[in-house]
C-alpha cells in the first residue's frame, strides 16, 4: 500500500488536524479494490467448486469479504489511519462491485464442475 503524506496543519488540545495526500488516498483505494476483486474471483471459484447454491453462496461471499477486510486491517496494524481516512473504507470500498465478479466466477465454475 502506498503511504499517505500527512502534513500537520494546526495543533489543538483535542486533536491534531492532518491533511492527507489525495493522490495517495486514491492509490490506496485502488489497490484495495483490486485486491477485493481478486478475492471475489477466488471466493466465487471456491463457492462454485464446493457446489454452494442460493443464499449459502451469497453468505459465503459476505463471509469471505469480511475476512478479507479483517486481514487488511491486521496487515495495516495500529497505523491504519496512515493509509485510510476511516475504517469504514476498508469494509465497504468496492463491496458491491466485487459481488458481480463473485457471481460470474461462482456460476461459471458451478456449471463447469456440477452441470457438465
Amino acid at each position: 500500500m502506498a503511504t499517505t503524506i500527512a502534513v500537520r496543519t494546526r495543533k489543538s488540545r483535542k486533536s491534531d488536524n492532518v491533511a492527507y495526500s489525495e493522490m495517495a488516498l486514491r492509490q490506496n483505494a485502488s489497490i484495495l479494490e483490486y485486491c477485493r476483486t481478486s478475492m471475489a474471483c477466488l471466493g466465487g471459484a471456491s463457492a462454485g467448486i464446493l457446489g454452494l447454491t442460493g443464499l449459502y453462496g451469497f453468505a459465503f461471499y459476505f463471509i469471505t469479504s469480511i475476512l478479507f477486510s479483517v486481514m487488511v486491517l491486521i496487515k495495516a496494524g495500529s497505523r491504519w489511519n496512515n493509509f485510510f481516512v476511516s475504517r469504514k473504507i476498508l469494509f465497504t470500498n468496492g463491496l458491491l462491485g466485487a459481488l458481480f465478479t463473485y457471481v460470474l466466477s461462482w456460476t461459471f465454475l458451478y456449471g463447469m464442475v456440477h452441470v457438465y
